[in-house]
């Protein structure tokens, strides 16, 4: 089984649909055709069946599907033992993050790594917490930073996390609020935006009212992101909970008021994930030393 047929069935696999799988693998959709039926002659079954929602394993396929992972691991493993032997740290290094992250903190920690490492090519993907993590057990992506979203779900064993910094959590309001703070029972007759459910964002504003003991919060809106709840909250629509981080520019401006949260301060752990393997590209392993120290630090601060 060639591992350039394993990557395309694993690309159908995952997106359940020859456009898309093709668009994953750079190939045309009639390669694409051609190279799972090529495995599926090698292997003399069918791997996969059509439905109403798209293309579905078999049972044979689903029985490939953790070979063809590891397999494709393997690879990668070894490409990067090889690349370990070299003297010099070259490579490519694909990091993936929340656009919020990516505009306001990765862009002075990749200038620090830059002027470390100029030999190491970086590209930076910008997508929301869900879809980073996929790519990153695909491996379109070697390390994704995010927020943590801790308690919403079982760890994923396939990755590995270190926290790199914590932010608060901030209540904001409409610029025209004047109070400083609000009740619990006041807080529970608000009305908040919110990004959707599913979204970290949300999974923070959710565990934070369970915390509280107020249940869920009452909505005015669910949008996509955080630049839209700040615009939101800033035409009256409501109250919204984010990391101060995110909104710290409207604040500044006055576009948006702070409100002390009835309770302790909550934080948003920042956390950089990576998938776990044998051996750790070298450009990859670079960026992990660097980001070392910094994540014990915060990491300590946070237990104090």
């Amino acid at each position: 089984m060639h591992p350039r047929l394993l990557k395309t069935f694993l690309a159908v696999a995952h997106t359940r649909n020859v456009t898309r799988a093709a668009a994953k693998v750079n190939l045309a959709q009639s390669s694409v055709s051609d190279q799972i039926q090529a495995l599926e002659a090698e292997l003399g079954v069918s791997l996969f069946t059509r439905s109403r929602q798209g293309l579905e394993l078999t049972s044979a396929g689903e029985a490939l599907k953790p070979y063809a992972e590891e397999l494709l691991g393997l690879a990668d493993d070894a490409r990067a033992a090889i690349d370990a032997t070299k003297s010099e740290t070259t490579g490519r290094l694909a990091i993936g993050s929340l656009e919020t992250i990516a505009s306001i903190k990765l862009a002075g920690w990749l200038a620090d790594f830059r002027a470390a490492h100029p030999d190491i090519a970086i590209k930076v993907k910008i997508a929301g917490s869900g879809e980073l993590l996929r790519r990153l057990g695909d491996g379109e992506i070697d390390v994704a930073f995010c927020f943590d979203r801790s308690g919403a779900s079982e760890p994923d064993e396939r990755f590995a996390r270190r926290t790199v910094a914590a932010e608060p959590l901030v209540l904001i309001a409409p610029p025209g609020e004047n109070r400083t703070r609000l009740d619990l029972a006041e807080l529970a007759e608000r009305r908040f935006v919110a990004t959707e459910t599913g979204c970290v964002y949300r999974a923070m504003v959710d565990r934070a009212f369970a915390e509280a003991g107020l249940g869920g919060p009452r909505l005015a809106a669910e949008v996509g992101s955080i630049d839209a709840i700040a615009g939101l909250v800033a035409a009256g629509a409501g109250l919204g909970i984010v990391p101060r981080l995110a909104v710290a520019a409207a604040l500044d401006r006055g576009e948006v008021a702070e409100i002390t949260w009835p309770g302790p301060v909550r934080l948003a752990e920042l956390v950089m994930i990576w998938r776990r393997r044998r051996v750790q590209p070298p450009a990859l392993k670079a960026l992990l030393e660097q980001f070392q120290e910094k994540c014990a630090t915060v990491s300590s601060g946070i237990a104090r």
